[in-house]
């Protein structure tokens, strides 16, 4: 695993050197563009909810991808949240909230990794830790939740849309509070896994079953990661509203 992960930083790393703009944003804010996720994103998107923000490296990616539309972002922390304003401090298309997405309005404790972009809403598995060490748990603190119908108005969410979420083993938690715009999307983009690396999270085939009652389609894997024996332990999965 730790090979493939060296690889695709280098894929990441050569993408990256070939944009100004985002050698800029890695210079000036230490953020490093998620262009890996770039063939899911279209020029032709109006509107990107993006839930799990962290620095912005989705964000990034997604403005460079999709100029015109309009971001609405969430992060819960606030260090990588003040990086996130001042990278996109001059755009007005883009928005943050500093809240996580649940199913309910709602105080909840946030397990802060070593590595700030494996945080959860779960407490960190011991397989988390095994698979991707240095993501041990440094803290805990107490976050804002609030479903997405609570920040969200349906007139927010222009067509085509993009529902992007990356949030370390919370993911249904997070669909069942955007269930009342879901219908507003014309695809959803979700980080699942296939292994418990935060107790209690749910796995890819139980998400895939949830959105396939509401009609989206399971359309493709992205950025797949394996154990050194080659089992997923997990990946990107991109669903289209049929």
């Amino acid at each position: 695993m730790n090979l493939d992960l060296t690889i695709t930083r280098l894929k990441k790393a050569g993408k990256i050197l070939r944009s100004p703009s985002l050698v800029l944003a890695f210079l000036r804010f230490g953020v490093f563009a998620g262009v890996e996720h770039c063939p899911v994103l279209s020029a032709k998107l109006k509107t990107i909810v993006d839930v799990g923000a962290n620095k912005g490296q989705f964000a990034l990616a997604a403005r460079k991808c999709a100029p015109f539309a309009n971001i609405f972002s969430f992060e819960p922390l606030n260090a990588p949240a003040k990086i996130f304003k001042a990278l996109f401090a001059s755009d007005s298309q883009v928005y943050l909230n500093e809240v996580a997405i649940g199913a309910n309005v709602d105080r909840s404790v946030l397990h802060v990794s070593q590595r700030e972009d494996s945080s959860s809403l779960l407490p960190i598995g011991p397989s988390q830790i095994e698979y991707y060490p240095g993501t041990q748990e440094k803290k805990v603190i107490v976050v804002n939740v609030a479903p997405l119908s609570s920040l969200l108005n349906a007139e927010d969410i222009q067509s085509p849309s993009m529902l992007k979420i990356d949030v370390q083993g919370f993911e249904l938690e997070v669909l069942q509070g955007c269930d009342s715009l879901i219908d507003k999307f014309d695809y959803i983009y979700c980080e699942c896994s296939f292994i418990e690396l935060y107790k209690g999270q749910k796995m890819a085939f139980e998400i895939i079953e949830w959105l396939a009652k509401r009609n989206f389609q399971f359309a493709g894997v992205y950025n797949l990661c394996n154990t050194k024996d080659n089992l997923p332990i997990q990946a990107d999965f991109y669903f289209r509203k049929i």
